[in-house]
C-alpha cells in the first residue's frame, strides 16, 4: 500500500506529520511526503520550517492521498495560500485520484477547501476548521461540522488537531481496528468525535 501526504508552499505542517506519524506507525508500508512538482525542500506556512518532498505524487498509484490545509501568519492569507497552490499541477493530480476507483483522498482542516476551490468535491459531504464552513459551503459543498466527515473515497477531518484522529481512521479503515488501536495505545491518544456518514439509502441498508 501506498499513503502519499501532499505537501504544497504554505502547507500547514501539522496538519502532514500527523497523519504521518500515525501512518508510519500503524505499519503502512509506504508513506512518502511529496510534492506536485517532484522531490524539494517545500516551504510551510509556519517561519521558516520547510519539510523534504522526497517523490512526485503519483495519482495513477497512490492508494491514499492526505492533503492538509494551509498555514499563514493571518488567517485571512490562507485563501491566497490556497489559490496559489491551484496554480499548480496538484488539482489536476488530485482529480485523478479522487477519480480511481479504490483510491482514497482525505484531508485536514483546509485540505477540502482546496478540493472545494478546485470544484473537485461538489455536492459532496466534508467538513474544515469551522471558520472554513461558510467557505465550503459557499464553494457548493456540503459542509458538515464534525470532527470526522467520510463520503466514500473521501474523507476530511476538521481542525489541525484533528489530523491525528484521521490518521487513526485511515489506519483503521485500511489495516483493521487492531493496527487502529496499537497506534492509539502507543500514541496514547484516544480519538475524538462521531465519524460522520450520510444516511443508508434502502439499497446501502445498515448492517448489524
Amino acid at each position: 500500500m501506498l499513503a502519499q501526504i501532499v505537501l504544497f508552499d504554505g502547507f500547514d505542517p501539522l496538519d502532514a506529520i500527523a497523519p504521518y506519524e500515525a501512518l508510519m506507525a500503524g505499519g503502512i508500508p509506504r508513506v512518502e511526503l511529496v510534492s506536485a512538482e517532484g522531490p524539494r525542500a517545500v516551504p510551510s506556512g509556519i517561519g521558516p520550517l520547510a519539510l523534504n518532498a522526497t517523490a512526485r505524487l503519483d495519482p495513477g498509484q497512490a492508494d491514499l492521498v492526505v492533503v492538509p490545509g494551509a498555514a499563514a501568519a493571518a488567517l485571512d492569507e490562507i485563501p491566497a495560500v490556497l489559490a496559489r497552490a491551484l496554480e499548480t499541477p496538484l488539482p489536476g493530480m488530485l482529480a485523478v485520484v479522487l477519480n480511481r476507483p479504490g483510491a482514497i483522498t482525505a484531508t485536514v482542516c483546509g485540505g477540502s477547501l482546496l478540493l472545494a476551490m478546485a470544484g473537485l468535491i461538489t455536492g459532496r459531504p466534508a467538513t474544515t476548521h469551522q471558520l472554513g464552513l461558510d467557505a465550503l459551503t459557499a464553494a457548493g459543498v456540503v459542509a458538515i461540522d464534525a470532527r470526522i466527515v467520510e463520503d466514500g473515497d473521501l474523507i476530511t477531518a476538521s481542525s489541525v488537531t484533528s489530523g491525528l484522529d484521521l490518521g487513526l481512521y485511515l489506519l483503521e479503515r485500511t489495516l483493521g481496528a487492531p493496527s487502529a488501536h496499537a497506534v492509539e495505545r502507543l500514541f496514547h491518544h484516544e480519538r475524538r468525535g462521531t465519524v460522520w456518514r450520510p444516511a443508508p439509502t434502502a439499497s446501502q441498508p445498515v448492517t448489524r
